[in-house]
């Protein structure tokens, strides 16, 4: 996707939310000639991930430990129930999507956890990734009850990234039982700090067109992984409530507007193009964030689509 000098901001934010999408292929967003006419989510009758999910992190390419600390304590923040975490919380943000189950009316019930973390940092299958090869490091994780997480570094291209999307969610079919193919859920991230953060790490680096505002200060002092968390949750959330691609969305099947995609650019009240809301300052560090997680971690979240008020729901 080309990217033209005149693109307006609100136009960018509408392609922001095409770069997390559901499919391989670049979707085409369009914008609304009422934007105050409310988004109508359908539940199309297909499953949603329910039971005990462990969530594997599949590290290709060169991170540090501190990096990998600020995902692995994401993930851990969203199913911790510690009453010691400050609110709102990680935990807090995450139990939205329990309304998605609820609407659905089918007995379901999600228990995430953290899995096992796999380790590529000799680059097995190179620099530079297809869509079939993500979905390849993906199956390297567990294949039942599972979301297998692929989070490549600032130095790996993948197909599509940055020019039509951040990252992706999909499946694949997992190994068979009694003659059945299982499907395994799996997300793939990519780290923009190098290659487009004014696309995919935005708000904490200035986008590539519209107002220029001064950018957030990213809440883990890492543009890139601070980003990756961003499009980490908004994927995450869109895996639990559409995991096949019959769960909940708006929109066509192949371009699906799902729980966080629908709100692009919204982390904080009063959020407008250009401008992410009105979020807590870190008094300390100055840095930006509306969630708390463990470990004294605090993080910048998406807002997440209300199915029950066709709203976007904010945590600041």
């Amino acid at each position: 996707m080309a990217f033209l000098a005149t693109f307006n901001f609100v136009l960018f934010l509408i392609v922001l939310a095409s770069l997390l999408h559901f499919t391989a292929d670049a979707r085409r967003l369009v914008e609304s000639d009422q934007p105050d006419q409310p988004l109508l989510f359908q539940y199309h009758n297909g499953p949603l991930l329910s039971g005990k999910i462990s969530v594997n992190l599949i590290w290709y390419g060169k991170f540090k430990p501190s990096q990998r600390a600020v995902v692995y304590d994401f993930v851990t923040s969203v199913a911790s129930s510690k009453p010691t975490i400050a609110q709102p919380s990680v935990a807090t943000w995450w139990k939205a999507t329990e309304k998605y189950y609820q609407l659905s009316k089918k007995p379901y019930s999600l228990a995430i956890s953290l899995g096992s973390q796999i380790l590529d940092d000799n680059y097995s299958l190179g620099k530079s990734l297809t869509n079939q090869q993500i979905m390849e490091l993906a199956s390297n994780g567990g294949q039942k009850n599972a979301i297998n997480v692929v989070l490549t570094s600032a130095d790996v291209a993948v197909e599509g990234f940055c020019s039509s999307r951040c990252g992706t969610h999909g499946s694949g079919l997992g190994g068979s039982s009694k003659g059945l193919n299982s499907k395994f859920a799996y997300i793939w991230v990519g780290n923009s700090e190098t290659q487009c953060p004014g696309q995919c790490a935005w708000p904490f680096h200035q986008p590539i067109y519209g107002p220029q505002n001064p950018p957030l200060v990213a809440p883990n002092n890492d543009v890139g992984l601070d980003g990756m968390v961003i499009n980490l949750a908004s994927l995450l959330a869109g895996t639990v409530t559409n995991p096949f691609g019959n769960g909940y969305y708006q929109g066509p099947k192949e371009a699906p507007l799902e729980a966080a995609s629908a709100c692009p650019g919204i982390y904080g009240k009063g959020a407008y193009p250009g401008y992410a809301g009105d979020v807590p300052v870190d008094a300390t560090t100055g840095a930006n964030y509306n969630a708390h997680g463990v470990n004294g971690r605090k993080y910048l979240l998406p807002a997440l689509f209300d199915p029950a008020t066709s709203t976007c729901s904010t945590l600041a």
